[in-house]
């Protein structure tokens, strides 16, 4: 019996040169609403890749929460353990926790619907920063979810 393919969302064309700019823009020192970019060490290729996302603070700690699902950055992170934030000049170094229990990934969830809803709801298949606690409970399985501790 096969395992299920675990979800993720595809960026296609249009949403690849999208995140391009807002890498390139994070890159000197632009953030969009939060944006930073994030860089990770391929879990094959072992060079960086780089992609923007929307770092998340919640009750103090912060968090990256992967809206597409188990994307590359999410599976090179797990293998890499951490990684870098940048805007301009200013790069981060840190490590990461994978939040597994559902109960904290949806309090993280609902506060990152919260603030970056308008632009990943799309991607949550219905589920809102206004959904019931086991509607995000089910999504916490969907959408990784990392504690950030910073190095430096």
């Amino acid at each position: 019996m096969n395992a299920p393919t675990p979800y993720y969302v595809q960026a296609g064309p249009f949403a690849v040169r999208f995140n391009a700019l807002f890498g390139k823009l994070a890159r000197l020192g632009i953030s969009l609403a939060g944006t930073a970019e994030l860089s990770v060490r391929g879990r094959k290729s072992g060079e960086m890749q780089r992609i923007p996302v929307n770092p998340h603070t919640h009750q103090g700690e912060q968090y990256l929460v992967s809206a597409r699902g188990h994307s590359q950055w999410v599976r090179n992170m797990r293998v890499a353990g951490g990684g870098e934030l940048r805007l301009g000049r200013k790069v981060r170094t840190f490590t990461v926790t994978e939040i597994n229990d559902p109960v904290q990934q949806a309090a993280v969830l609902r506060t990152y619907l919260e603030k970056w809803g308008w632009e990943v709801n799309r991607f949550f298949q219905g589920v809102t920063a206004q959904s019931s606690e086991a509607e995000l409970q089910a999504a916490a399985a969907d959408h990784p979810v990392f504690r950030i501790t910073v190095a430096n």
